[in-house]
């Protein structure tokens, strides 16, 4: 007589930033597989249509608007969750026990709720890297102290995961980072100086929201992700390396100290590392479009000019100094794609605000959540006082 297998209680999840790209992602990723995931709360910023679509089809028992001034009028229509609005309730939202929360709110505004779910005791599935920019030895120590999972979202951090996973630390050599290199690769940068937003977040080869593509449109999000992964795998930034891949087949690799380098391969697809962190440490069967080796570009790699991306050197700056210059760096790259996108500097106007706060704001310990938040109101001061200057 065969043992009948029971099915598995679905993985309770809360996703932090549902009606963005990953967001939107990770609840495709739910679709695919009824019965394994169970939607238990949604946060998203301003998007209350959407939101309240994804309400009606995942039935979760909290929902938030982050935007202070949110209507939420029509959460009437939806007796059984209580939508309400804020950050605070983001955090509190995350603190709320479950297996795992998605974290994909776009910049700091997640650090907070990153940090009330760590010391819930919920394991994290981390999409935006800032908050690790910002406080990336807190937010480890934290996880450690409460036992809480930090698994990498970003696909370039979860390819090195799994190159990493079984590997002992002493054993790493180096990690390389892909950069696809945004869409101005190679060109000259006088001819950047008219460049518009919309071109901007045109990525040639990944589809994101507008940050992070004019993140990597300035190499900027390869500078993040550096600390990012300072971070999540413990290793110095002398020994993480950037390269131009614009194909964006290989995701990272990792060089190991007996000369082996393992890639990660894959197609440009951000359901794949979310599946991976809400399964983790299954490996489930997929069927999304799989990677055809037999028709795939030619691969190209190249070492990125820090003079074409100065962002990526300011970030390399602030990796080297550490305390709180991360999080200076980080909000007075916020405050700067900002004005660019609204059309208040050029774009080449980012660069130089975010040099001029970061040579404005002195880096300190990072000794407390407190400091951290300090040094981003610092920096978005004088970030905001540059820009104010280039719109005069």
């Amino acid at each position: 007589m065969t043992e009948s297998r029971l099915q598995p209680p679905p993985k309770r999840i809360i996703v932090l930033g549902s009606t963005g790209s990953i967001g939107r992602n990770a609840l495709n990723v739910v679709r695919h597989y009824p019965g394994r995931f169970e939607v238990i709360g949604l946060a998203a910023h301003a998007n209350a249509a959407l939101l309240a679509r994804q309400i009606d089809e995942f039935n979760p028992t909290h929902a938030v608007l982050t935007a202070p001034d949110a209507d939420i009028q029509w959460a009437s229509q939806f007796p059984k969750t209580h939508v309400s609005t804020g950050l605070e309730a983001a955090e509190n939202l995350a603190a709320l026990p479950v297996d795992i929360v998605l974290c994909a709110m776009v910049g700091a505004a997640g650090l907070r709720p990153i940090w009330s779910a760590i010391q819930a005791g919920n394991d994290i599935a981390l999409a935006n890297k800032e908050p690790l920019v910002m406080a990336g030895p807190l937010i480890m120590a934290e996880a450690r102290r409460r036992k809480v999972q930090v698994l990498p979202v970003d696909s370039e951090h979860s390819a090195i995961f799994q190159c990493i996973h079984g590997h002992k630390e002493a054993d790493v050599l180096c990690i390389h980072l892909t950069a696809s290199g945004g869409p101005f690769y190679g060109r000259a940068t006088d001819t950047l100086r008219n460049v518009t937003p919309a071109q901007a977040t045109r990525h040639p080869t990944w589809d994101m929201g507008a940050k992070i593509s004019v993140d990597s449109s300035t190499l900027m999000n390869k500078g993040l992700e550096i600390i990012e992964a300072m971070a999540l795998f413990d290793i110095p930034e002398h020994r993480i390396e950037t390269v131009i891949h614009p194909q964006s087949v290989v995701h990272s690799l990792v060089e190991f100290t007996d000369g082996n380098i393992l890639a990660h391969l894959g197609v440009t697809d951000m359901k794949f590392p979310i599946l991976f962190a809400l399964t983790y440490p299954e490996r489930v069967q997929s069927p999304m479009a799989r990677l055809d080796l037999t028709s795939m570009p030619a691969l190209t790699f190249a070492k990125p000019d820090f003079e074409e991306f100065p962002c990526l050197y300011y970030a390399r700056k602030a990796a080297t100094r550490g305390g709180t210059a991360p999080a200076v760096l980080n909000a007075a790259n916020e405050e700067a794609v900002q004005a660019f996108c609204a059309g208040r500097i050029p774009f080449l106007g980012i660069a130089e605000v975010v040099r001029d706060a970061t040579q404005a704001v002195s880096a300190r310990e990072a000794t407390s959540m407190e400091a951290v938040m300090e040094a981003d109101r610092e920096a978005r001061r004088a970030a905001v006082e540059a820009i104010a200057v280039r719109t005069r």
